[in-house]
Order: C-alpha cells, then sequence, then structure tokens
C-alpha cells in the first residue's frame, strides 16, 4: 500500500517544487499571467447571463420522460405551459369591457414569441368550440360568436356557448367570475432558434399583459414554470444583495482576527478573483448561470476564503520567526501546499459526482462547483502567498500574533481535553446519540415539494397568490399529470379502448390529491348524451360503434392524435407535494400493469406533474448514490494523502454525522429533498473536508515530531484550529442573514448552510480528536508511542 500510495503521490510532491521554484523566482512574470488571465475572464463574466430551461429540470433518460418524447408531437399543450386568468373584482365575464380585455391579453400572448401559437386556448381562440345536437343534427362553432359585438344579445348567445363547450371548470372559472389564457411553450424559440429566454418571457409577461392590462376591476394572475424561473431571476439580484453583505461581513471580521489590511483585503481579493474566473469560464464554455445553481459562486467563495484564512494565519505565524516577507510567503506556502491541494482535489472531485445524477440542471451545478474549485487552486494556493510576498502581513499583525501565541492561546487549551479518554469518550458518546436522534428525525424526509405552489417562494408571493386563486376557482389546477393510452392505429375509439380509459379514470379519481381528469372518453359520453335529448342515462360510453363514430365526429385538439392510436388522460392534481406524486404514480402504474395488453398500453406519463414526479424517482434513487460517490472519492484520496484507514475514519466520520443531521433538519423543517436542495448537501461536505484535512495534516506534523496527542492538538489549535472556527463562524454568520430573503429556495439554503459549517467546524475541532484519541491512541495512554504517517 505504501509503495503505491507513494507512486500516486510523486506528482502532487513534484508539483509542489515546481509550484514552489516557478512561484517565488519568477513573482513578477506570474503576476503578469494572472492579472492577464483576469482581465479576460472579467470580460467573459461581465457577459454571462441567467439561463433557464424546462428540459434542464427534467431527467431526459427516465421512462416517463422518454415516453413523453416519443409522443411529443401529438400531446401539443401538455408540456412546458403559462396560465394566465383574466378574472373580473365587480362582476361575471360575461360583461362587453371584459371581454374586451380578455381578447387583448389573448392577442398579447399570441404574438409573445417562443409561444406555440397553434395550440394556445382562450374562449377567444377559433380551436375552443362549442358542440350541440338538434333536431337538425350536430351545429357548433367557436365560443365566441362570429358576429359578437358586444351587445346584450352576443353576451347571453356567448354565456350560453360556454355553458354548451365543456370548458367551465377548465378555461372559466367555476363561479364564472374569471377566465384562463392557456399558453403553451417551445423549448427554443421558433423565430431566433435559440433557447427560450425565460428572463425575458417573464418581463413581457408582467409588462404587455399584468402591467398593461390589471387594473381595480379586473386582476391578472399568472403560473407556470416560466413565470417561477422569471420570478427567481429577478430575485437573484436581492441574492447578489445578501451576497455582497456576506462579503462586508468577511471583510470585518477578517481584519478582527488577523489585524492585519494586507491580510484582509489580499484574501478577499484572491477568493473574488475565484469566483470572477469560475463565472468567466462558464460563459466561454457556453453556460450560463441557473437560478437553481445560483448560490454555487457564494460555496466557491465561502472555500477559497477558507483557504484564504489558513495561508494568512501560517504566513503570520511564520513571520515570527521570520520576518522577511518572502519566506514568510514561501514557508508558508510550503507547509500548506500538500494538505491544501488534497482538500481542494477532494471538493473538486466530490463536487463532480453529482453528474450521476440524471438531471441536467444538477450536471451544470456539478461542472460549475467543480471549475469554481479549480480555479481556487490557482488563485488562492498560488497567487494569494505569491501577493502576501510582496505585502506581508504588517508588523501589527505580526506583534498581535505574538500577543496571542503568548497569551491568547491558553483559551484554546480546554478543546484538548476530548484528547483524553474521559473527553473523547463522552464525545463520541454525544455523538452516537445524534446519530441516532438523526436517524430517526430523518425518516420524515421526503422526495419532492412538501408545500403548494412554488415551494422555492415564499407563501405570500406574488407567484403563490395567483396559483392559489387559479387552484381554488377551476376543477383544473396548473399540476397536470398525464397518462398516454396507446392503441394501434384508428383503434382508439373502439368501445373496448374507451370502457377501459373509462375504467382506468374511476380507478384514479379514487386516489387522494386527484382534482379531476379529462379524456375522449368524457367526450363522447357528453356527445352521446346529447344526441338523446341530454338524458343522463345515455351519458355512458356506447357499445354501438356507430354511435360512438357519431359521438365523435368532432374531437377538440389534445384528445387523440391525428391517426388515432394515441389517447391521452389528462389528470389534475389538487397540487405537486411528493406524496401526492407518490400515489398517482403508483395508482397509474398499478392499473397499467394490471390491464397492459396488445391491444391497449397505458403509458406513464407527460404533464409537469408527470415530469416532476419523474424527477422525484430520480433524485430518490441518486441521493444516496450521489453521497456514496462523494464520501468514497473524499475517503481515497485522504487514505492516499495520510496513508491510514483510521485517520481517513477520523476525518470522514465527523462529515458523515452533519450530512445525517442535515438530512434529519430537512425532515423537521418541512424541506424536501429534490433538484434545488440536493446538491447542497454534498456542497456541505467539500467544505467541511477542508476543515478535517488541515486540521490532521498540522497535527500529525506535530505527532511524528514526538509529542503526545494533547500537546500536538494544542499547537494544532493555535496553528491551524483558531482558523478554522473563525472561518466556520465567519461563514455561518455571512449566510444566516439569508434567512430574511423574500425567495424561500434562499432562505432555506441559508440554514442548511449555517447549520453545516457550524457542525463540520464543531466536528473539526471536537469530533476528530476524540476519534484520533480512540482510534490512534497517545502515549499517555498506551505502554508505547504510536507511529504517526506525517501528511508530508
Amino acid at each position: 500500500m505504501s509503495r503505491f500510495t507513494d507512486v500516486l503521490l510523486l506528482p502532487i510532491k513534484g508539483s509542489e517544487q515546481l509550484a514552489e521554484r516557478v512561484l517565488f523566482h519568477h513573482r513578477l512574470k506570474v503576476l503578469f499571467v494572472f492579472a492577464l488571465i483576469t482581465l479576460i475572464l472579467t470580460w467573459q463574466a461581465i457577459q454571462i447571463r441567467p439561463d433557464a430551461s424546462f428540459v434542464k429540470m427534467i431527467p431526459a433518460s427516465h421512462p416517463y420522460v422518454e415516453n413523453y418524447l416519443t409522443y411529443q408531437d401529438d400531446l401539443s399543450g401538455l408540456g412546458n405551459s403559462v396560465r394566465v386568468a383574466v378574472a373580473n373584482q365587480q362582476g361575471d365575464i360575461f360583461d362587453a369591457e371584459f371581454q374586451s380585455v380578455l381578447q387583448r391579453v389573448t392577442d398579447e400572448l399570441f404574438f409573445i414569441p417562443g409561444v406555440d401559437r397553434a395550440a394556445l386556448q382562450s374562449i377567444w381562440t377559433p380551436n375552443v368550440r362549442w358542440t350541440e345536437v338538434t333536431e337538425e343534427g350536430f351545429v357548433g362553432g367557436p365560443v365566441i360568436p362570429p358576429d359578437y359585438d358586444g351587445s346584450l344579445e352576443s353576451l347571453q348567445e356567448l354565456r350560453l356557448n360556454v355553458l354548451r363547450s365543456g370548458q367551465v371548470g377548465r378555461l372559466v372559472a367555476n363561479d364564472f367570475r374569471s377566465a384562463i389564457v392557456e399558453v403553451p411553450l417551445f423549448d427554443f424559440d421558433p423565430e431566433s432558434g435559440d433557447r427560450l429566454d425565460y428572463r425575458a418571457l417573464s418581463e413581457r409577461l408582467e409588462t404587455l399583459v399584468r402591467d398593461q392590462y390589471q387594473t381595480e376591476q379586473v386582476t391578472i394572475h399568472i403560473t407556470g414554470f416560466a413565470k417561477i424561473v422569471g420570478d427567481l431571476i429577478e430575485g437573484a439580484y436581492q441574492v447578489a444583495v445578501f451576497f455582497a453583505l456576506a462579503i462586508v461581513i468577511t471583510l470585518v471580521l477578517l481584519y478582527l482576527y488577523s489585524r492585519s489590511i494586507n491580510g484582509t483585503i489580499v484574501p478577499l481579493i484572491c477568493s473574488l478573483i475565484a469566483v470572477i474566473w469560475q463565472l468567466g469560464l462558464l460563459n466561454a464554455l457556453g453556460y450560463g448561470i441557473d437560478p437553481y445553481s445560483m448560490l454555487v459562486p457564494f460555496l466557491v467563495f465561502a472555500i477559497a476564503v477558507s483557504h484564504g484564512v489558513q495561508i494568512v494565519n501560517s504566513i503570520r505565524l511564520e513571520s515570527l520567526k521570520n520576518p522577511d516577507k518572502w519566506h514568510a510567503a514561501r514557508s508558508a506556502f510550503r507547509i500548506l501546499y500538500i494538505p491544501g491541494l488534497t482538500a481542494l482535489v477532494s471538493d473538486g472531485i466530490g463536487f463532480f459526482t453529482l453528474m450521476v445524477i440524471d438531471i441536467q440542471v444538477i450536471q451544470e451545478l456539478a461542472v460549475a462547483a467543480s471549475l469554481g474549485v479549480a480555479v481556487i487552486i490557482l488563485t488562492n494556493l498560488l497567487l494569494l502567498p505569491l501577493l502576501m510576498s510582496y505585502v506581508g502581513v504588517g508588523d501589527r499583525a505580526i506583534e498581535y500574533a505574538q500577543q496571542q501565541s503568548d497569551k491568547g492561546a491558553e483559551r484554546w487549551r480546554v478543546l484538548t481535553w476530548f484528547t483524553t479518554r474521559k473527553g473523547a469518550v463522552l464525545a463520541l458518546s454525544v455523538a452516537v446519540v445524534m446519530t441516532v436522534v438523526g436517524l430517526y428525525a430523518a425518516r420524515d424526509l421526503q422526495i419532492g415539494d412538501l408545500d403548494k405552489g412554488a415551494p422555492e417562494l415564499r407563501a405570500d408571493s406574488r407567484y403563490n397568490l395567483d396559483n392559489a386563486f387559479i387552484t381554488d376557482n377551476y376543477s383544473t389546477s396548473s399540476d397536470v399529470f398525464v397518462v398516454m393510452a396507446v392503441t394501434a392505429p384508428e383503434q382508439c375509439s373502439r368501445f373496448e379502448t374507451l370502457s377501459s380509459v373509462e375504467r382506468f379514470q374511476h380507478h384514479m379519481q379514487s386516489v387522494p390529491g386527484v382534482q379531476s381528469s379529462i379524456s375522449l372518453a368524457d367526450l363522447s359520453k357528453r356527445i352521446t348524451s346529447g344526441l338523446n335529448e341530454g338524458n343522463p342515462k345515455w351519458r355512458s360510453v356506447s357499445r354501438n360503434q356507430f354511435v360512438i363514430n357519431a359521438s365523435l365526429a368532432y374531437v377538440p385538439g389534445g384528445l387523440m392524435n391525428a391517426d388515432c392510436s394515441l389517447l391521452p388522460v389528462i389528470i389534475f392534481l389538487d397540487d405537486h407535494k411528493a406524496h401526492t406524486l407518490q400515489e398517482v404514480s403508483a395508482a397509474a402504474q398499478a392499473f397499467a400493469d394490471t390491464y397492459n395488453d396488445e391491444s391497449l398500453q397505458y403509458v406513464l406519463a407527460a404533464g409537469n406533474a408527470g415530469f416532476e414526479a419523474a424527477t422525484n424517482q430520480v433524485i430518490a434513487r441518486a441521493q444516496y448514490e450521489m453521497l456514496a460517490w462523494v464520501y468514497g472519492v473524499v475517503s481515497l484520496l485522504c487514505l492516499l494523502t495520510f496513508r491510514s484507514v483510521k485517520t481517513v475514519l477520523c476525518i470522514i466520520l465527523p462529515l458523515a454525522l452533519t450530512s445525517l443531521l442535515c438530512q434529519a433538519l430537512m425532515a423537521q423543517l418541512g424541506i424536501g429533498v429534490k433538484v434545488a436542495t440536493l446538491p447542497v448537501i454534498a456542497l456541505g461536505v467539500g467544505i467541511g473536508v477542508d476543515y478535517g484535512i488541515y486540521i490532521y495534516s498540522r497535527l500529525s506534523s506535530y505527532l511524528a515530531n514526538g509529542m503526545n496527542l494533547t500537546d500536538a492538538y494544542f499547537e494544532t489549535l493555535k496553528t491551524t484550529g483558531k482558523p478554522v472556527a473563525f472561518t466556520g463562524l465567519t461563514l455561518a454568520i455571512g449566510v444566516v442573514l439569508w434567512v430574511f430573503s423574500p425567495i424561500k429556495f434562499q432562505a432555506d439554503m441559508g440554514i442548511l448552510l449555517t447549520f453545516m459549517f457550524l457542525w463540520n467546524m464543531l466536528g473539526a475541532l471536537i469530533l476528530l480528536p476524540a476519534l484520533t484519541a480512540l482510534l490512534k491512541p497517545h502515549p499517555a495512554l498506551t505502554s508505547g508511542p504510536e507511529v504517526y504517517d506525517s501528511p508530508r
């Protein structure tokens, strides 16, 4: 094993010597290269734009999505769409002034770029019709009369047409006080060929529709994925404010800690350069910033600050031995290069393991986070000590470090109690109890959303109020689950097919969370009843094929495809909560497994609720696989560096406890595991492993010099432990303010990140030495000295 690890670590040790020689003997040339790259990537970073896509949010290889893509052309309007409800606050919709507004809203939406105009539906579009059986046979036409002029007579005719159209509860509210415009969207703008710009679309919906037509009499309500993304992008500017506030807090606390202006400004500049390089490289590679990954730049900044504090602190301590700026920076570089590189490589590879999740937005987040960590190696591990070799930490900082070394260090001795047998046993006992509590509390952790509407936004946000309005006033909610009944060509209208679909709808109607459903069978029953003077006894699927054919003389778009081989069953849900989607998916699949045969196949699933159900299933399978990869990679790199399984356990077990407690916290706070929250756990592991690697690398060096564990840990606390504590507290203070964000997604992430920053810090300072004391006993507890491998 030793020979194997030596071979693998040889390139790292070789790179240390090369990097040290190049950095400190060619400083001006290296600085010029860094400055040039920074200018180029700053220009790139300025051009980066928000980048969101409906397709990116769904697992492309999941059977549900593959089935949808197979029949996509026959399911117009059942994918990505927006619903715009126009409500009359002073009466019903049968008002000339209101209808004028509804017509203009429909026209405005029709001409917005990215709209599937052929599938757009409103009572003002010709594809929404009414049908009636009279003594002369079938009659019908568009819901808006051809001779509509706003008169009382035409409004009465409109009322009659609406009642005959079957659109009450779907395009017209149950109380007749509002009407909906269904706006299906393309994933790509058909005019430009570019990916649909959700930010621009959301702005157009606001300026061209809501701002222009909303008055005291008429209100506008807009829902749909595109609007959620638009509101998140709008809130991204507020995220930037909190980011700036975190930088200011870090600046103040870092100065109070170091008492060095240079040691405060230079690490922050290098950390901000890391963020600039990350954004510039993302833009150069063709990526944008997705609203669900907009916190990644802050995490890159946090990791960079963590390493920057370690480097500046090490330079301060080396300056006590040799005040020469160049020698102090070079000595600090030599001490921290291998543990810093190991930690950052662990972070980068660990983040990249998010690629195992087959959801594009998470895979792009993995690329962004890994790229950010890669640039930290250059900006903080290399550039920072190089800059400090010119400016130094300053005499005042050196004097303050000397005072702290003489007087202030004793306060840290209390933590060395955890290296004694009693202290270690107590710490491990508490950890075991917390593990049991965490396992119990994490049982309630659910996959997916746990709230109605858009959980990424506050419950009282404009979007969630709009969604509540539509859910309360219509029989068809915005949460749509579509099951595709597939037959041979020209067989979807057979009695056997329609009666089976009717049984399926009855089966699904008994599932909790199902609001209503609609299919070709419903149309056939309604028309058959109409053919028989509206007698409700005839409201059923007729066994006579000629009667069925007569009832389906006219079929509105979306209820069957052109060759009658596909019959979508559209199921409207109360919400898209995790439990609702799980129950609906299971019930639909159970029916399909029982009744699918060669003539009729029930295929799941389309609609926004169908896609979200697929996403939840992928995340449920991938979350533990992702954690296994993250911990596996980090453990392997720690093993290669420290060459001891026991050492790996000392570093990894505190991180694992933090991950478990984070899941328990999510369960108790009602935060589900979904696209927005899943990566946070992996990112928290990446930040926490830095603490453990830095502490153990310094601890093992003291142990290798013959110190017992208690003394070695006391020296470690004075040199490395204090920066770890400072970093954990500073970052926690920076993100805890996010709880005041109007975006609930950011507030939730603030809570989780604050928890992980603090617990990773406490785990590194308390649990790591306790595990070391029990797994690798120090001389005071054994008959002979223990041999420790140095990371160097």
